[in-house]
């Protein structure tokens, strides 16, 4: 079968490897749609802070089941999406309900090879039947669960004022599960083209341009008072040691993105609003049951969403091409 790898950074090829057997309690899926995100730029790229190389990338994951075990609550041609965080199920952030967090994960695409792959066994645990949805619908359920878990985490209410500093995939996703509890959502971002696609054909108003006046223009925004929730998905270490500045008095950070190092920011400033720091990580099944609600329900513009479409063996050459044209690039999806 045909497979994306990542030999070691900015090396990434086609190759042939054997087709997988699925084992006691996984199903085979024979992969049709895999986006790419910021995650697979980074592992291209070198800056990925838990991968070890080589790695068959993607993590966003939507096929059809070709063989399950007697039994299996799936049946043979079924439209499924993978859900990419494998748990251990017994440590102590499996214990609490937290997988997501779990000591041990294996994220495909991450710590094991992922799914750019024409077949993959996945545990039947990890699927989700995605009947009702299209194919790429499916493949998109990941990164937007990621942004629902975001929103879940920080309890934003209705009527609450959000920032979204990072206007790529996931912070989009997270934009729009921010609007849809109600909140009134601003976005930054370096990129004008990005905004300009959020406001146009996303539906967001406020879209703020970082640098320059950006922060005048975001307290204007909000009569001087900031946000109640500023979610950080950029994963650049400056602009999260930045995003205390957005924050109101009493509110929350939440941090979405991760990047290698460390986070700086002034103390001072974070104790006298009392802030609440939260870390967001992956997603639980229950957020991807959300999007795909959501979806079902005409809730997420899906066609908007995505800006490219190709064949998964060109991946080599077009995620460098991604990667050079990213203003212009929202969901990368390709497909077998």
């Amino acid at each position: 079968m045909k497979a994306v790898v990542c030999e070691e950074p900015f090396d990434l090829r086609l190759v042939d490897r054997t087709a997988p057997e699925p084992a006691e309690g996984e199903v085979l899926v024979r992969i049709q749609r895999v986006g790419l995100c910021g995650t697979d730029y980074h592992i291209f790229a070198g800056r990925h802070p838990f991968l070890a190389y080589p790695r068959v990338i993607g993590h966003e994951l939507a096929g059809q089941v070709v063989a399950a075990g007697i039994g299996s609550r799936f049946s043979e041609g079924q439209l499924v999406a993978v859900n990419p965080y494998l748990s251990c199920g017994k440590c102590i952030a499996c214990r609490k309900g937290k997988p997501n967090a779990c000591v041990s994960i294996q994220v495909l695409g991450v710590h094991t090879d992922g799914g750019m792959c024409e077949l993959l066994t996945v545990p039947e645990s990890a699927l989700l039947d995605a009947t009702g949805l299209t194919p790429d619908q499916a493949a998109m359920l990941e990164f937007l669960a990621v942004g629902a878990h975001a929103v879940a985490r920080s309890k934003v209410e209705r009527g609450e004022r959000v920032l979204v500093v990072g206007a790529g995939p996931i912070g989009i996703g997270t934009a729009l599960f921010a609007k849809l509890e109600g909140a009134t959502v601003t976005l930054l971002d370096r990129r004008e083209t990005r905004l300009a696609h959020a406001r146009d054909q996303l539906g967001f108003e406020n879209v703020v341009t970082a640098g320059g006046d950006a922060l005048h223009l975001l307290a204007s925004l909000t009569r001087g008072d900031m946000f109640d929730t500023v979610f950080e998905a950029t994963g650049s270490l400056d602009s999260m040691g930045q995003s205390l500045t957005y924050v109101a008095a009493g509110g929350t950070l939440v941090f979405v993105g991760v990047a290698p190092g460390e986070i700086v920011f002034s103390d001072p400033e974070f104790h006298k609003r009392e802030t609440t720091l939260v870390a967001s990580r992956n997603a639980l099944a229950a957020d991807f049951e959300r999007v795909m609600a959501a979806m079902k329900a005409g809730l997420v513009p899906t066609a908007a969403l995505q800006s490219h479409s190709f064949p998964a063996e060109e991946t080599p050459t077009r995620l460098p091409e991604l990667i050079a044209d990213a203003d212009h690039v929202l969901k990368a999806i390709a497909y077998f």
